[in-house]
């Protein structure tokens, strides 16, 4: 008897254990997946906050508007990311915009479905959690770069986050190539000493193009960590 009871609590335990990338790569009950071509827009502004989207696929940008009409990139994003995640904390509108910067694919979940595995999941939540912190811990480093740190710094820095700077032991390409105006967005300051820094760090050998890509080396490092 014993060995029965035992043989149906492991089979019970197979029947019940939650891949949590499965999920994540593919469509389902109250979540589907959603094509974005690059420009394409997500959400936007002030739209209903019902789903939390998942990005599987190509790069997005989150950008906000004040009321006078100036935008700020507060996030570039990239595979792996959760964002709209503010819907699940009590906002009922999108607090920015979220848009395509190269063809995306995107899982759209909604918020009563994702409330519902992060309570039953354990291994989701955990992995959702982690997702959160870290962002949270990069939304306080981007605050401290902003207040503290000249706008030649801020933009070594970012390139340097687009580039995936530690994710890989040699300088990687930034496709696509992100604009000069997206970045000036990004650090909170102009297109033209966006020009004027990328082309300081150019002649000086810590960035380069290659057939239409910006190359970023690890040299650039330098720029954040001088005093």
């Amino acid at each position: 008897m014993e060995a029965i009871a035992s043989s149906r609590k492991t089979k019970s335990d197979k029947r019940h254990t939650f891949d949590a990338q499965s999920y994540l790569a593919s469509g389902g009950a109250a979540r589907k997946l959603v094509e974005y071509r690059r420009s394409q827009k997500v959400y936007s502004q002030g739209d209903p906050a019902t789903d939390v989207m998942y990005l599987q696929k190509g790069k997005m940008k989150v950008s906000v508007v004040n009321s006078v009409g100036k935008e700020a990139v507060v996030a570039i994003l990239g595979p792996g990311a959760f964002f709209g995640e503010g819907s699940m904390a009590g906002q009922s509108v999108r607090m920015g915009t979220a848009t395509a910067i190269t063809p995306a694919t995107v899982l759209v979940i909604e918020k009563k479905e994702l409330s519902r595995v992060l309570h039953a999941e354990h291994a989701f939540a955990e992995r959702f959690m982690s997702y959160m912190l870290s962002r949270n811990i990069q939304i306080e480093e981007d605050l401290i770069d902003q207040l503290f740190n000249s706008s030649e710094k801020r933009l070594a820095r970012t390139l340097l986050m687009l580039a995936r700077y530690g994710k890989e032991s040699h300088s990687d390409k930034m496709r696509p190539k992100i604009s000069q105006e997206t970045l000036a967005e990004m650090i909170g300051t102009t297109r033209a000493r966006v020009n004027f820094f990328m082309n300081k760090f150019r002649k000086l050998g810590f960035i380069q193009y290659d057939n239409g890509a910006l190359q970023v080396h690890t040299s650039l490092l330098s720029v954040v960590l001088h005093e």
